[in-house]
This record gives C-alpha cells, sequence and structure tokens, in this order.
C-alpha cells in the first residue's frame, strides 16, 4: 500500500457527523471530522477519556440502528481525541467507510 503524507497508509474520508461515544462507563458525544482504515478523528468531545482506553464510537446514519466502530485513543488534541482502529479488517473499515460517503 503507498504511504500517503505523514507517513500515513489509508486516506482519510472528511465527515461532519454528531456522534454519540462511550468509555469505561462514561457517555459522550462529539463531531466525527474524518475516518481511515485505521482511524478516526473526534472534535468537540464533551469528555476526553485517557490515553490508551477503549472508545465504541456509535455513528446514526440514515435509519435508527447506529453502526458502531471501537478504537483506542492514541492521542488528546485541543479539543478532541484520535483514535486508532488496528484491528479493524479492511473489508469491515471498506463497507463502513463508503457508507459515509453516501
Amino acid at each position: 500500500m503507498e504511504r500517503l503524507a505523514e507517513g500515513r497508509c489509508n486516506f482519510r474520508i472528511q465527515t461532519h457527523f454528531e456522534t454519540s461515544f462511550s468509555s469505561g462507563g462514561q457517555q459522550g458525544s462529539g463531531i466525527l471530522c474524518d475516518i481511515s482504515y485505521s482511524g478516526a478523528l473526534l472534535r468537540q468531545t464533551s469528555l476526553q477519556p485517557r490515553l490508551t482506553s477503549q472508545v465504541r464510537v456509535h455513528i446514526l446514519l440514515s435509519d435508527n440502528s447506529p453502526f458502531v466502530v471501537v478504537g483506542q485513543v492514541v492521542r488528546h488534541v485541543e479539543d478532541g481525541l484520535r483514535l486508532s482502529m488496528p484491528t479493524c479488517a479492511p473489508r469491515c473499515a471498506s463497507s463502513s467507510i463508503k457508507s459515509l460517503q453516501s
């Protein structure tokens, strides 16, 4: 796979979805700003789980059943957090990203 800028192997899809997320029994909300096969960026988050915490992000598209992505907090940004999803299978990630593009 070809490397992109910043040493990444996957391209990022720019989004703007209001999402809810959970981590360690706490519920939060934020904006999903980008997603790729290996990670995601949440901004304007109502809480900041600690580094290495597991986070379940619930993304509601057109119907009433959200799809969920699970990641680990790898970086805090000024108003949010960056997640890594290293175990996300390419086929699963591909279908999730395609549904976000529609």
